[in-house]
């Protein structure tokens, strides 16, 4: 299976259509084959990232919010969507691999540019 990770600074992004990185990773059997792939996109845009999904042959999209358009297009074609997950993404991804990411998933504990109260 292939799985997408819409990305902000380590976290799952907030929305799918402002993504600009992307972790894909390969999961065969519950376990990573290989180290998540990164992809850098050239700016944000649902419909590219859509694109990009189809090309890569992506079975699995893990993301925050998604606009109903994006959403039905990829039920459309048959690929499952995780929504609401908000999170680090490497915790994010473990619970993928256990099988215990569900929609509306929220993890503490975001890691980037937070400031102290």
């Amino acid at each position: 299976m292939k799985a997408l990770l819409t990305i902000y600074e380590n976290n799952i992004a907030p929305r799918f259509d402002l993504t600009t990185e992307v972790a894909i990773a390969d999961i065969e059997g519950g376990l990573l084959i290989s180290e998540p792939r990164c992809v850098l996109l050239p700016g944000p845009s649902g419909d590219e990232l859509c694109s990009l999904i189809l090309k890569e042959n992506i079975e699995t999209v893990i993301c925050g919010g998604i606009e109903e358009v994006h959403y039905q297009y990829l039920a459309w074609k048959k690929i499952r969507v995780i929504d609401r997950v908000i999170g680090p993404s490497e915790e994010v991804l473990k619970l993928a691999l256990a099988g215990e990411l569900r929609a509306g998933t929220i993890i503490s504990g975001q890691t980037g540019n937070e400031e102290a109260p």
